[in-house]
């Protein structure tokens, strides 16, 4: 075997889904419109934000990164997999392989911090209304955003150097659609001990300190609306966490179900694992949407707008041809 830093495969397998053959083009056509879907979804969210003066509040700032983020993860996996389904080559070089890693911890870990910065914002919007403004001023949200975007790219170059010091051998059959790090470890014939140190520990804590502050800042919400129960601040507080609180649930139970309920990377696991990076991105938009009066009427404006131009561009034509 060569020295410990290198690797003896080029190129890994994924197994990719597990369907019949003749279920890859039903499969391919039910991804590509999951995944143009997360991708015009999300970025309508943020052309909305961003067109919109109404949204330029923490809330919608960070929504419109976690629309960012989301377009990014499943940019990470769904075209190989797209891809692969195509050609029936489910061949990823070994440095493409490491750059999926990368990636989809970094987007992992970024969705996590934004959805705890959008629980801390809920939680100073109904707990401290009067001070809302003071305390999420614009220098506190671009450092969160920053501090965010240092911690998820840190977390990821560290899982990623400590990954390529690895050496391969003959198996390199991942039972995954992407290079899921997990699965990828099983395949090395190094000690992966201090792999698996690292990722319990420091994956752990990054994952679990955001966690915390989700479920803390909705405890004192609980606790301070309970104090005075009426219904009138019940329907406020869940028209207003009520989509946030959804999102929270689709993360972490799924990302739950994959990592600490599984034995073995079986169907379910790669099911759970769809339902994260294909599923749950995608169903955001539609989420933050339906359920946000604002974003409908910015919706609603921008959509009036284009009329008008449209109407504008047209009524020219429309005279000259009536002369």
């Amino acid at each position: 075997m060569g020295p410990e830093n290198q690797s003896s495969v080029s190129e890994f397998l994924l197994l990719g889904l597990p369907m019949r053959p003749g279920q890859q083009r039903g499969f391919f056509t039910l991804f590509l419109g999951m995944y143009l879907t997360t991708v015009l979804g999300n970025l309508l969210i943020i052309l909305l934000i961003r067109l919109d003066s109404r949204l330029h509040t923490p809330m919608y700032f960070f929504l419109s990164h976690l629309a960012f983020s989301d377009i990014s993860l499943s940019s990470v996996t769904v075209p190989k997999m797209l891809t692969n389904m195509l050609t029936r080559q489910q061949s990823i070089p070994y440095v493409g392989c490491i750059a999926q890693v990368y990636c989809f911890i970094l987007f992992v870990g970024l969705d996590n911090f934004l959805l705890a910065a959008m629980a801390y914002d809920r939680y100073v919007a109904i707990c401290q209304p009067l001070r809302y403004t003071a305390i999420m001023r614009d220098g506190l949200c671009v450092l969160l955003m920053t501090v965010s975007w240092i911690l998820s790219c840190g977390s990821a170059l560290l899982h990623t150097l400590l990954f390529v010091r690895l050496s391969f051998c003959a198996d390199n059959i991942i039972s995954h659609f992407f290079c899921d790090l997990t699965a990828v470890l099983k395949l090395s014939c190094s000690d992966i001990s201090l792999n698996e140190l690292v990722i319990f520990t420091e994956g752990g804590t990054l994952l679990f300190l955001p966690l915390c502050i989700v479920l803390g800042s909705y405890v004192r919400i609980g606790t301070i609306i309970l104090r005075v129960p009426s219904t009138e601040r019940l329907f406020k507080a869940f028209s207003t966490c009520g989509s946030h609180l959804l999102v929270v649930f689709l993360y972490y139970g799924t990302l739950a179900g994959v990592y600490f309920f599984s034995s073995s990377w079986d169907s379910k696991n790669i099911a759970a694992s769809i339902m994260y990076t294909v599923v749950t991105p995608m169903l955001n938009p539609f989420i933050y949407s339906l359920r946000n009066r604002d974003i409908k009427q910015a919706l609603e404006m921008c959509v009036s707008r284009v009329n008008i131009l449209m109407w504008q561009s047209l009524n020219p034509l429309i005279a000259v041809r009536s002369k």
